[in-house]
């Protein structure tokens, strides 16, 4: 039986995406390309791979089977045509990482500006969200979170110097109410609650003190699942925020927005690049991974 190994592409990127529209959009052909050849494999080996409805596309026991087995090999293929760029006169090759927006735009960016200029044939796609991906899954090269968030049986490079918390609101509001002066007087003020993308929950705000940490449950009129907004928020006085200092940029040193329980607010982890233990790294991989590299801990 004559096989053609694009129908075979087609159908595993489909059914890890659970839609014919993004795995057209990923392979960067057209929707009824990717239908027609599914169909034509369903044909020739005369069994259903795909349940299709309205809503979704998922694999049926048999496109299970085949996925689990095709799926690594093809990965393997790609893994082993980016390694062969090292053959290359400059490497070249996509490095997909996955990252919060704030972090792409003060560290991953400016550190790999210098590289891709030097490297034209390296291309970085940038998934910015706040939530956490599975980078195996969503098969992303790399992730990035701050270190005391990362699995164990990941590769986890310090991309940045530690980071503190800041509690902070504008001169506005605190002309309308007096600062706290410990974590636990937040309950008597209006704060700006983060609700967590991954588990649903609000963010509940953690400071450090003499024997272990202090957890506050706090409360406000605003709600965000972006820190940028928070920020906002913050700036235009309707109470207090608690995010990394640095998501704050210049408002604190500028005097828009006034710092509080720096005390409370010890060092931590910063952020870290992180991948699976068993990838194998192409060159473009690594010249990225080394631009990353914190080289001044």
């Amino acid at each position: 039986m004559k096989r053609n190994l694009n129908d075979l592409l087609y159908f595993v990127t489909v059914a890890r995406e659970g839609s014919f529209t993004r795995a057209a959009a990923l392979l960067g052909v057209t929707q009824p390309a990717i239908s027609q050849a599914i169909s034509a494999l369903e044909a020739r080996m005369q069994i259903r791979l795909l349940t299709r409805t309205t809503r979704s596309v998922s694999p049926t026991a048999a496109g299970e089977r085949l996925m689990a087995s095709v799926g690594t090999r093809i990965d393997e293929i790609e893994a082993e045509l980016d390694m062969l760029t090292e053959l290359r006169d400059k490497p070249a090759g996509t490095v997909r990482i996955t990252c919060g927006p704030n972090v792409l735009r003060t560290t991953l960016l400016p550190k790999l500006t210098p590289l891709l200029r030097e490297y034209p044939d390296i291309h970085v796609e940038f998934d910015a969200n706040h939530g956490f991906r599975d980078i195996v899954a969503d098969r992303f090269d790399a992730g990035v979170r701050l270190g005391d968030t990362i699995d164990q049986d990941m590769i986890a490079v310090p991309i940045g110097p530690k980071l503190r918390m800041a509690a902070v609101a504008s001169p506005d509001y605190f002309a309308r109410h007096p600062a706290p002066t410990t974590p636990h007087e937040l309950t008597q003020h209006q704060c700006i609650n983060q609700r967590m993308v991954k588990s649903g929950g609000l963010y509940v705000w953690d400071f450090d003190q003499e024997g272990g940490d202090l957890n506050v449950r706090v409360s406000g009129q605003l709600t965000f699942n972006t820190s940028e907004h928070i920020v906002d928020a913050a700036l235009a006085g309707f109470g207090i925020a608690f995010l990394p200092e640095e998501e704050f940029g210049t408002h604190i040193a500028e005097g828009r927005l006034i710092r509080i329980l720096e005390p409370w607010c010890l060092p931590f982890p910063g952020y870290y690049l992180y991948y699976p233990s068993r990838k194998q790294p192409s060159p473009a991989f690594s010249l990225v991974v080394d631009a990353l590299r914190n080289k001044h801990p």
